[in-house]
């Protein structure tokens, strides 16, 4: 699912400060050629390679098939395009490649001043990929949720190649922001697409089968809002479990390194348009919200969390790479109704 924040309201790290990152693992990564063991056991989470994502939208592999993880675009590369790495086992990642090799043209014009794509999410259903990600610019609410569809993941499948499907829903002049998707299906099989970044809170919109675009013209569903500026709340993602639906989402700011605040919340409702509560009965809506991920000593600012089976991938800042993003991974267990993350 980079992204969230931008500045004060949006939330992508400025290019001065991804180069500034980048230049900081270059160095990390050739000291930990020059000793590897020491540098090894430094990594949380014992995850090695390329596993510098932001806002991870996370494909567990299963039966022995790979892991994907599709995140944020680097405005440096490939036109910011979204990023893929891929793993054989969810512990080594390596990097392979972007969507394309620039963004579709409407999207430049959509968005003026664009860099990097956001935020992405993928969803299968009937045998196609759906990748959803985000046009946006910082601390401006003029952005868009694109869609690009795909028969795999995988870059070096020979049948592999995004194709473009166009705009899902933009906030150009609309009271909300248009960035941050996920999809959920409710018991009937209605695909529905939360987003949102701060604003006015998180939204829900319900999508149509195959084409996976928006079902009519009605106005996105409210489903949390913190009510206090800066609203400083983004990133749903809607999880079905045993016949509930649990909406989790961060909240605080991310992108600052050291200094971030991001967390990771949940609220749970029997419908997946809400009402959602938290674990205390305070309304999403009325800001409330169950912990599952908070800042733990030298990882800092988890969030921008995904899904996949019983795995949560989020990013987070890490104290030994000084500051740097990175990808994190936790189990999800289950506890009285409601998600406990087991990041150890």
């Amino acid at each position: 699912m980079l992204s969230r924040t931008k500045g004060a309201a949006a939330g992508r790290p400025p290019r001065a400060w991804v180069a500034a990152a980048l230049a900081v693992i270059i160095v990390l990564v050739l000291a930990a050629c020059a000793a590897p063991g020491p540098a090894a056991k430094t990594k949380p989470a014992q995850l090695t390679g390329d596993f510098f994502t932001h806002d991870p939208a996370l494909v567990k592999g299963e039966d022995g098939k790979p892991w994907f993880i599709y995140s944020t675009g680097n405005g440096q590369v490939a036109d910011g395009n979204i990023q893929v790495r891929r793993s054989d086992d969810g512990v080594n990642w390596e990097y392979a490649g972007e969507v394309w090799p620039e963004k579709p043209a409407w999207i430049k014009e959509a968005v003026p001043g664009v860099d990097n794509l956001w935020a992405p999410e993928l969803y299968e259903h009937n045998g196609t990929w759906y990748l959803y990600y985000s046009a946006s610019t910082f601390g401006k609410n003029l952005s868009v949720i694109a869609l690009a569809t795909n028969t795999t993941l995988d870059p070096a499948d020979p049948d592999y190649g995004w194709v473009d499907r166009g705009q899902v829903i933009s906030s150009k002049g609309e009271r909300f922001n248009a960035i941050d998707p996920g999809i959920a299906e409710d018991e009937n099989g209605t695909p529905w697409m939360s987003f949102g970044s701060f604003w006015t809170g998180l939204q829900l919109v319900e999508l149509e089968w195959p084409a996976g675009l928006r079902a009519g013209t009605g106005e996105p569903v409210t489903v949390a809002d913190r009510n206090v500026p800066p609203n400083a709340i983004e990133a749903p993602y809607i999880l079905p479990h045993d016949g509930a639906y649990y909406l989790f989402f961060s909240r605080d700011f991310c992108c600052q390194g050291l200094e971030s605040t991001y967390n990771i919340a949940v609220g749970r409702a029997d419908s997946i348009t809400g009402p959602y509560l938290d674990a205390e009965g305070k309304g999403l809506l009325d800001g409330g919200g169950t912990p599952v991920l908070v800042s733990d000593g030298g990882r800092v600012g988890p969030g921008g969390q995904s899904v996949s089976g019983t795995t949560l991938a989020f990013h987070y800042y890490a104290e030994e790479l000084d500051g740097a993003f990175r990808l994190g991974l936790a189990e999800l267990a289950w506890e009285d109704g409601w998600p406990q993350a087991r990041w150890e």
